[in-house]
Parts: C-alpha cells; structure tokens; sequence
C-alpha cells in the first residue's frame, strides 16, 4: 500500500533550513527536494523502469531556479 504524501507547498520549501545532514522532503509521484547540509535545495526524481524493474533517479536542478509548478510538470512529462 502507498504512503499518503501531502505535496510541498511554495511556502514550505522557502522555510526548509539546511541541517547537517542531506535530508529528502517528498512532494509525491517519486518526486522529493534534497536540502543539502549546505543549504542547497536540488529537485530529484526517482522511479522504476517497467521492463527492467531498475530503479533510475533524475536530478533537474535547484530551486528556486526551477520552480514547484515547473517540476510537477517536468515529473509528469516523465
């Protein structure tokens, strides 16, 4: 059974502080912002391959250079 994620909002990802260590915030659809400990946030997303059943995992870039409703769309292109 999948987890219910709640998407990120604008608002949130602005008040994410760096910690000292890498850590993930899930927007759903095997999407997530990594808040690198030096304070970078960096869009990912991850998912399976059907035929090979390889998990592959896609880096578009930082925010706020790529905004929310850009990666959303960018992620259901995909």
């Amino acid at each position: 059974m999948a987890i219910k994620t709640t998407p990120l909002t604008d608002t949130q990802i602005k008040s994410l502080k760096a910690t000292n260590k890498d850590k993930k915030y899930f927007d759903g659809g095997g999407l997530f912002l990594l808040v690198k400990s030096t304070g970078v946030k960096l869009w990912r997303f991850k998912y399976k391959k059907t035929i090979s059943n390889k998990e592959i995992l896609l880096s578009f870039g930082k925010y706020p250079e790529i905004s929310l409703k850009q990666i959303r769309t960018l992620r259901d292109e995909v």
